[in-house]
C-alpha cells in the first residue's frame, strides 16, 4: 500500500462524502470512508474497489473518533495523505423558533465534531506532510436571514480552516476550504422534514410574524439549481493533486456568485437581501 495516498473522509453515507469516496477510489487513492451505520458502509463498499474501507465513526462521539483514528493509524503506519471533513447536518429557521437542543446538535456535529476529528488525525497528516480539506458552503461566506445557526457553523468552519492553515503550514500540511453551492444530496429532504416538524411547534402568532421569511426560504429552496455531488468530488481531487492548492475552492455558479456578492458593502448587501425577502415572501 502507498500510505501517502491514504485519505479519510467523514460523512460518506450520502451526498458529497459518498461522491468523494467513490471518485477518489476510482483515481487510485486508498480511501477510509467514515459512516455511522454498518448498513451504509456495506452499500458503499459494494460500489467501490477493494482499496476502499469503511470505518464506523460518529463525529459527535469522542470514543468513536478515537477508535477510528487508531484503526487508520495502524493501517497506514501513521502516514495519512488526506483528511476530508465533510460530515454535517442542516438546520434552518428563524432563531426565535429554533429549539436550543437542535442548535446544540448542529454545532456539535458541524463544528465540534470537525475539530475533534481533525485533532485526532493531525499527527498522521503531519507525518505525511498531507492535506486537510474542510467542506464548507455558501453559508461560509454569506449569512442569510433564517439561517443564523447553520451559517454560524459554516462561518466557524471557514475560521477553523484559516487558523489551521497557519498552524500546520510549518509542518508542510496544506489546509483547504471547499465551498460548494447547492448540491444534490439527502440533506435537502432531511432539512425539509426537520422544518415541517419544527413548524408544528411554533405558536400561530409567531408563525404569522415570520410568514414572509418562511415563504422566502421555501421559494428560494425551490429555485436552487443543485449540481451533482460529483462536481465537488472533482474539485476535491484537484485540491489533492495540485502542487500548490488554492486556499479556497468555490464549486458551482451560485457559490462563485455568492463569493462576489459577499464582498459588497454591508449596508448595500443588507438592502439587497431584504428586498429579495420582500419579493419572494409575498
Amino acid at each position: 500500500m502507498d500510505n501517502n495516498k491514504s485519505i479519510v473522509i467523514t460523512g460518506t453515507s450520502t451526498g458529497i462524502g459518498r461522491a468523494c469516496a467513490l471518485y477518489l477510489d476510482k483515481l487510485g487513492y486508498t480511501v477510509y470512508a467514515c459512516v455511522r451505520k454498518l448498513a451504509d458502509g456495506d452499500k458503499l463498499e459494494k460500489e467501490a474497489s477493494g482499496r476502499l474501507t469503511t470505518v464506523i465513526c460518529d463525529v459527535s462521539n469522542t470514543e468513536s473518533i478515537q477508535t477510528a483514528a487508531a484503526f487508520v493509524e495502524k493501517e497506514t503506519d501513521g502516514n495519512l495523505f488526506g483528511l476530508i471533513n465533510n460530515a454535517g447536518i442542516g438546520r434552518g429557521g428563524a432563531l426565535e423558533v429554533m429549539p436550543v437542543a437542535e442548535i446544540r446538535k448542529l454545532l456539535e456535529v458541524n463544528v465540534i465534531g470537525l475539530m475533534a476529528v481533525t485533532q485526532a488525525f493531525i499527527p498522521m497528516l503531519r507525518k505525511a506532510k498531507g492535506r486537510l480539506i474542510n467542506v464548507g458552503s455558501t453559508s461560509s461566506l454569506l449569512a442569510f436571514a433564517g439561517a443564523s445557526a447553520y451559517s454560524a457553523s459554516k462561518f466557524a468552519v471557514r475560521a477553523i480552516t484559516d487558523s489551521l492553515r497557519l498552524e500546520l503550514k510549518p509542518f508542510g500540511v496544506f489546509v483547504i476550504l471547499v465551498a460548494p453551492g447547492a448540491v444534490e444530496s439527502a440533506i435537502w429532504e432531511k432539512g425539509k422534514t426537520y422544518k415541517e416538524e419544527m413548524r408544528k411547534t411554533v405558536k400561530p402568532e409567531i408563525a404569522e410574524l415570520y410568514a414572509p421569511l418562511k415563504k422566502f426560504g421555501d421559494r428560494l429552496n425551490d429555485e436552487l439549481k443543485k449540481i451533482p455531488a460529483n462536481e465537488v468530488a472533482k474539485t476535491v481531487a484537484k485540491a489533492f493533486s495540485s502542487k500548490k492548492p488554492k486556499r479556497y475552492y468555490m464549486v458551482g455558479n451560485d457559490a462563485k456568485g455568492v463569493a462576489k456578492i459577499a464582498r459588497l458593502p454591508k449596508g448595500f448587501l443588507d438592502w439587497i437581501i431584504l428586498k429579495r425577502i420582500e419579493k419572494l415572501g409575498k
